[in-house]
């Protein structure tokens, strides 16, 4: 056989790689087609309801309970029996125990969990499945190892309970950021009122079954579901000691303002505008890669997301260059496809909020870039999105957009990095960029935000504190800081 034969029996080198669809089982989790509300242990047949969807099909899911302010009053009173009459002075070895169960029960069921996280919030499956609930497992692992140890978390302090915690949480991260709130309330031995956000309760209502098979003493935790009326009875309440709230600044202030003379705590994380600061000395391409992390994780839903990326002028060119090449891969749609990096948009109203923002830093000047992408029909979807010229005024640079759109802005020293990075209401979180350890710690003491990555992005551990500055809120969680809003101390 000749050589020319040889190369014409070959089989051609195809001039694209397509990845098959590699769906999730939908049917791993179990949904009634209605949830009442989960108080003193029992279902509660709600009086009134709503309707909840997937995002990425608009296909409804369940009948889920609004909470009317007499149910929000049963909710409290049943926190408050839990609290007098057992919780608050059982051992706090039994109550570590407790935490121990649902942090296994958790790793047991985190196939399903992670199902239902994708299919009420939009976000892809290897999101759910990676990050939020190991995430989950592991608050409540690492504050059952708290419980018992409070003493010594709080040298020369006599620690003690706050009594019943009001817990307000996003729709961003529904289930780690029920864990974020309840581990430390129960281990500080503290009863709890939670209400999840009403785009996304199905994780909340079904983690009510994992406190069943731990068989938590009723009343201990109370899920109540519904809008914002439902939180704001919550906050008002008069038997609820301590309020803890993730989610918008403007609806924070307004529980802020609330609260004001009450003497009731509060704990608030908010909003963000991080600033991910790229120096020309930086591993280009892990930068990229951290970029892309940082902005496009979770659809851009992260109230830590680097959606402000300041490059050093010289480099400008090939980061960019390397940015838009990368977000051709990024594969938009079916949240449960274990191959989708980037899922559907939470709910109507955030898609159009998106939009409208992206249209106001086109009309403002910015140059915008989307890759090509097709974009399923149904449900709510948008592309990744790339902003360059952007001045520091536009207002894709100084409000939060909470989607998976990045504005690029440029700089030239250190100091201007810093004085272009701190130039935002908020103040959660940065990243930063560089080979060298000096300028690393140097721009940390500088950055006036509660977490700096350095040479990495959204990167969480249980053991190390969550919070911000300025509008973005007060107050850490995570760690044996966030033990103590929950304490009171003698």
């Amino acid at each position: 056989m000749t050589d020319l034969e040889r190369k014409q029996d070959r089989a051609p080198v195809p001039s694209s790689w397509e990845y098959a669809p590699a769906p999730e089982a939908r049917d791993l989790v179990q949904l009634r087609d209605r949830y009442g509300l989960f108080i003193g242990g029992d279902w509660i047949e709600p009086k009134e309801t709503y309707e909840t969807i997937d995002p990425s099909t608009e296909a409804p899911l369940a009948q889920v309970g609004q909470a009317t302010p007499e149910e929000i009053d049963v909710a409290v009173k049943a926190a408050r029996d839990a609290f007098e009459n057992g919780w608050s002075t059982i051992s706090p070895t039994e109550r570590a125990k407790y935490l121990f169960r649902i942090a296994r029960i958790l790793q047991e069921r985190s196939r399903e969990f992670a199902v239902l996280e994708s299919l009420n919030g939009g976000k892809p499956i290897r999101e759910s499945r990676d990050v939020d609930l190991p995430l989950a497992a592991a608050h409540f692992f690492y504050y059952a190892g708290w419980a018992d140890k409070l003493e010594y978390a709080f040298p020369n302090r006599k620690p003690r309970p706050l009594g019943v915690a009001g817990q307000i949480i996003p729709w961003n991260f529904p289930l780690l950021m029920l864990a974020w709130k309840i581990a430390p309330a129960l281990a500080a031995g503290n009863t709890v009122v939670l209400k999840p956000a009403e785009t996304t309760p199905l994780s909340a209502l079904h983690f009510c079954d994992v406190l069943r098979q731990a068989e938590l003493p009723p009343g201990v935790v109370n899920i109540v579901t519904g809008d914002g009326r439902a939180g704001a009875e919550i906050v008002k309440h008069p038997g609820v000691d301590k309020i803890a709230f993730t989610g918008s600044t403007d609806v924070g202030k307004a529980i802020q303002r609330e609260l004001a003379g009450t003497g009731k705590r509060l704990t608030l994380e908010l909003g963000g505008k991080a600033a991910n600061v790229i120096f020309d000395d930086a591993a280009l391409d892990q930068a990229v890669e951290g970029i892309v992390n940082g902005i496009y994780f979770n659809q851009g839903h992260v109230c830590c997301a680097g959606s402000r990326l300041l490059v050093q002028e010289s480099i400008y060119e090939p980061v960019v260059e390397k940015l838009k090449r990368r977000l051709v891969t990024l594969r938009v749609g079916d949240p449960l496809d274990k191959n989708t990096d980037v899922g559907a948009i939470n709910s109507r109203q955030q898609l159009d909020k998106i939009a409208e923002l992206v249209a106001a830093g086109e009309e403002e000047g910015a140059e915008i870039y989307q890759p090509p992408c097709r974009l399923p029909e149904k449900g709510y979807w948008f592309v990744p999105t790339v902003f360059t010229n952007v001045a520091q005024s536009y207002r894709i640079a100084q409000e939060e957009i909470f989607g998976p759109v990045l504005s690029v802005l440029t700089f030239r020293t250190p100091d201007e990095a810093v004085e272009k990075a701190n130039n935002t209401p908020y103040g959660l979180s940065a990243g930063v960029w560089t080979e060298k350890g000096s300028r690393i710690l140097a721009m940390a003491q500088k950055l006036r935000a509660g977490v700096i990555w350095a040479n990495t992005y959204n990167r969480f551990d249980p053991a190390s504190p969550f919070g911000g500055y300025k509008e973005s809120g007060f107050g850490r969680e995570g760690g044996r800081h966030g033990l103590e809003p929950y304490l009171d101390f003698e």
